[in-house]
């Protein structure tokens, strides 16, 4: 198996570094660090909120058009090529090491959030803020978030199975800047890459640390302090060092199925346990709500009433994904070597959102079903200590520690394939693209993220490198939209192509070929300096 013999390139050593620097900034001074870049997403927010919002909406378009035109049936590899992973494999790594962690998180705070605060006016801890929640939670969690996943891979893909290209960001832009050009350019475009999946993935485990600790004291009492926060990390760093060391086909993949027998079993079993009916109406209405609202919601800025809730949370969520875009699209490139465009499209920008809707239906619903007709105060729980949301509804349930300890479990599992995978992705990204990275890189990577953590934690500077993070994601609006524009430029130029190249080297002549035949085998790419040459090794019939 390859391996690279020097992966700490200059990628490396640069995001290394910027990271660091952000980190000791947060130790010595969190205070300051959070204040400052409150300020700066303020800032953003408030002046390009338009941009992530437009660009957002305009992604979703592109990768459903893509899906549904022509170019829809074009393999990421070669035409006879099957995909390595069952198709239930392949959902549960994607959602796995995307929001799975997020989802369990905000699953029942975000909907109980907007219950009591609603987002457009209603009056907070009615049935029409109860509504309102569960369509625009839908919403935040929808197709939205994960068109943003689906770009970044797509291309990723395309450039690595189609075109053989190694699998950096910067790749995929080659039809625009040119290949092997703008070295600078492209440098910074990697590194950006690494710098903001680094801080995106550790204030995400953090918020998952925090969680874990909330729910042991929920549960079992054991205290919220900066000790048992140290022994969470180091548990979960010895978890995911142990799973990335064994690759990616059996500690990533048995995980990313254990996560969703889990989530499918603990989904049946609230619908069995809690208002079934009530859940079901309420999914149903909040799909109808969502799909009928859908462009509204997109572009839903406030620029008459100043009202701040899309800064607060649409726009903050589309920040957060296209931080979080380099890895996430990465490592779902990696797994999804041999689909179509349109099995591709369908798999990560339906299938997921889907399971997040009826997620959030059936915990968030349940939630406030018992704050409406029961008398519960999950919302007013949740509005005290966020990390309690999912506990707290569990209080109202019979076996309520079981299912609490089932929930732990499979935060854990959430969070420890999100940190294996990020560290995969990360040691894949400062090693020139290899997609077999060494362990010892992804292990440098591993510690680096659990020591970030666990710093920031001990000095409550987590929330300032979050807030940074989305800082970073304005940059990177751009790079997406030019992503886009590369894919469809070099998808359109391949299918102009008079001949086409197998990857054993073989070169076919189209032109002489049926029609059907022709454009079947023109979505071969491979590439060659002339038509000349290529004729030169043609096969003999």
């Amino acid at each position: 198996m390859e391996r690279n013999t020097t992966p700490l390139n200059s990628v490396f050593w640069i995001s290394a570094t910027a990271v660091t620097f952000l980190v000791i900034w947060g130790v010595v001074d969190a205070a300051g660090l959070s204040q400052l870049a409150n300020r700066a997403y303020d800032k953003v927010a408030d002046a390009f909120g338009w941009f992530y919002l437009i660009s957002v909406l305009v992604i979703v378009l592109f990768c459903a058009g893509l899906a549904i035109s022509k170019y829809g049936r074009i393999k990421l590899g070669r035409d006879d090529e099957k995909p390595k992973y069952s198709y239930f494999a392949w959902i549960g790594m994607l959602f796995s090491c995307g929001f799975g962690a997020g989802l369990v998180f905000w699953g029942i705070a975000e909907p109980m959030n907007h219950f009591a605060q609603s987002p457009i006016g209603a009056e907070g801890l009615t049935p029409e803020a109860g509504r309102l929640a569960m369509q625009y939670s839908f919403f935040n969690w929808g197709v939205h978030q994960w068109s943003v996943f689906t770009i970044v891979s797509l291309s990723l893909a395309y450039m690595q199975f189609r075109k053989k290209e190694k699998g950096m960001i910067s790749d995929t832009l080659d039809p625009l800047i040119g290949k092997q050009k703008k070295m600078s350019l492209r440098k910074t475009i990697n590194t950006l890459a690494v710098i903001t999946t680094v801080l995106g993935v550790a204030t995400s485990l953090g918020m998952g640390i925090l969680q874990i600790n909330g729910g042991l004291n929920y549960v079992f009492q054991v205290p919220q302090n900066t000790t048992i926060l140290l022994v969470i990390v180091l548990g979960l760093l010895a978890l995911y060092l142990l799973s990335t060391l064994t690759g990616l086909d059996k500690g990533i993949k048995f995980l990313s199925i254990l996560n969703m027998c889990l989530a499918i079993g603990m989904i049946a079993v609230v619908l069995f346990l809690g208002p079934t009916t009530f859940i079901f109406e309420a999914f149903a209405l909040g799909v109808g709500d969502y799909v009928q609202n859908f462009f509204s919601m997109s572009l839903g800025m406030s620029p008459y009433d100043g009202n701040s809730w899309s800064k607060a949370w649409t726009v903050g969520y589309w920040a957060w994904v296209i931080a979080w875009s380099p890895f996430v699209g990465a490592f779902i490139a990696r797994i999804s070597r041999g689909r179509t465009i349109r099995e591709f499209v369908f798999g990560v920008l339906v299938v997921p959102p889907f399971i997040a809707v009826v997620w959030i239906a059936v915990f968030g619903g349940t939630a406030i079903h018992m704050d409406l007709f029961q008398g519960t105060n999950i919302a007013g729980a949740v509005q005290q200590d966020v990390t309690s949301a999912l506990f707290a509804t569990f209080g109202n349930f019979p076996m309520s520690t079981a299912l609490s300890v089932i929930f732990l479990l499979l935060i854990v599992t959430f969070l420890v394939t999100s940190a294996d995978s990020a560290a995969f992705v990360l040691a894949m990204m400062t090693s020139d693209g290899n997609q077999n990275p060494s362990n010892l890189l992804k292990a440098v990577w591993g510690v680096l993220m659990a020591a970030i953590v666990a710093v920031l934690i001990n000095s409550s500077g987590l929330q300032g490198l979050q807030t940074a993070s989305l800082i970073a994601a304005l940059p990177f609006s751009i790079i997406l939209l030019l992503m886009g524009v590369s894919l469809l430029k070099t998808i359109k130029a391949d299918e102009r192509m008079g001949f086409a190249v197998e990857e054993d080297g073989a070169v076919y002549e189209t032109e002489t070929m049926p029609r059907k035949e022709q454009k079947e085998k023109a979505y071969q790419l491979v590439e060659v300096r002339s038509v000349v040459e290529a004729r030169q090794v043609l096969p003999k019939k």
